[in-house]
């Protein structure tokens, strides 16, 4: 007969659950009065269940009071220690074949992105090689690309196609990330970005037209097949790209079969297109506190994606999902620039260690 409850961390320095009642985001003053247990000389400890989810959050003295330790697969002496909720990256390209090591010398001698791009460089020059890629070598490379994302703390995140710009490529693109989100040991919100760039030899117009007419019904009907699993859609909205009209037709047919609209926008050139929803390089210009920082990296991030219900935060109900750090508190993690890799001592993802540092 198995066990009730998969974890048990115990006897924690710290605990930083972010929010504790059920916040989807924080924003304004919350950003800066996170709810951190602490000063307990016994510690704090969190239950994990047999499914996966968080199930109690306390002091180490209360839920050793509460429950019989022979209910628990797996305890872990957290002593000395901090747990922060996993990271949430809500936007990434993990899935793509070749390099641009050959464009660096470029910029650096002052050449722009779109200069690169007119030339058939940048994001053309990386869909002529994960074109040529088969399924399973773009599958090892992603693989290895999550494994340094787990290792860094990273336990949900967003993986976008956008690199094959035709049927064929973006849903070979679509099934290797499914692959990846079967295989488990990370949490994958999947996004179909067929609209990242306008294909060579078609004009914007036409690649919106096949991206409404052909790609996103052939989606679905794969979805609706189960033989795979979208969450969102993405378009590059940018001058010489997708203008604001054609944007706004690939968003809404991917809205009209369930899927999220995430997107990028303002990333060049303002064009308004995500007024007032986004505020651009927030972290330069308005130089965000560590703690707006962490809630960007967890519960907001999570957010960004429709998971924060899940995700993000360390409360009861919600994944188990959890990064351990070998400091008293969470912000040598970023006083300590550099040295994550030393500081983060184990990675939870749903109550199964999925990295640990030995």
């Amino acid at each position: 007969m198995s066990r009730p409850y998969k974890l048990l961390v115990e006897r924690a320095h710290q605990i930083v659950q972010i929010s504790n009642t059920g916040q989807r985001f924080l924003k304004g003053k919350e950003l800066n009065d996170l709810v951190v247990l602490q000063g307990d000389k016994g510690g704090y400890s969190i239950l994990v269940d047999r499914d996966g989810f968080i199930a109690d959050v306390d002091t180490s003295k209360v839920i050793s009071a509460k429950y019989d330790i022979c209910d628990v697969d797996v305890v872990i002496d957290a002593t000395g220690q901090c747990i922060l909720p996993g990271f949430v990256d809500a936007h990434t390209h993990p899935v793509w074949a070749g390099d641009r090591v050959h464009e660096f010398a470029m910029k650096l001698a002052g050449a722009t992105y779109m200069d690169i791009h007119k030339m058939g460089g940048g994001i053309h020059f990386t869909v002529s090689q994960t074109r040529q890629a088969d399924e399973e070598e773009l599958f090892t490379s992603l693989r290895d690309r999550l494994a340094q994302m787990v290792q860094s703390g990273t336990t949900l995140v967003e993986c976008k196609s956008g690199y094959g710009l035709d049927l064929e490529n973006e849903v070979k693109m679509l099934k290797v990330i499914e692959r990846a989100r079967k295989e488990g040991g990370v949490d994958i919100s999947s996004t179909y970005c067929g609209a990242h760039a306008v294909p060579a030899g078609k004009t914007a117009q036409e690649a919106t037209d096949d991206v409404i007419r052909n790609q996103i019904p052939h989606i679905r009907r794969l979805v609706e097949a189960g033989e795979l699993q979208v969450d969102n859609i993405d378009v590059f909205c940018e001058l010489g790209v997708f203008d604001l009209n054609q944007s706004r037709d690939i968003l809404k047919a991917g809205k009209d079969v369930g899927l999220q609209i995430n997107f990028h926008g303002e990333e060049l050139h303002r064009l308004n297109s995500a007024e007032p929803l986004v505020m651009n390089l927030a972290c330069v210009t308005m130089k965000m506190s560590m703690t707006e920082a962490l809630v960007a990296a967890t519960l907001n991030a999570a957010h960004a994606l429709g998971k924060s219900e899940s995700h993000g935060s360390l409360e009861v109900g919600k994944v188990g999902n959890m990064v351990l750090v070998a400091a008293p508190s969470w912000e040598h993690l970023i006083y300590q620039m550099g040295s994550h890799n030393n500081l983060i001592w184990r990675v939870v993802w749903r109550g199964q260690t999925v990295y640990h540092k030995h």
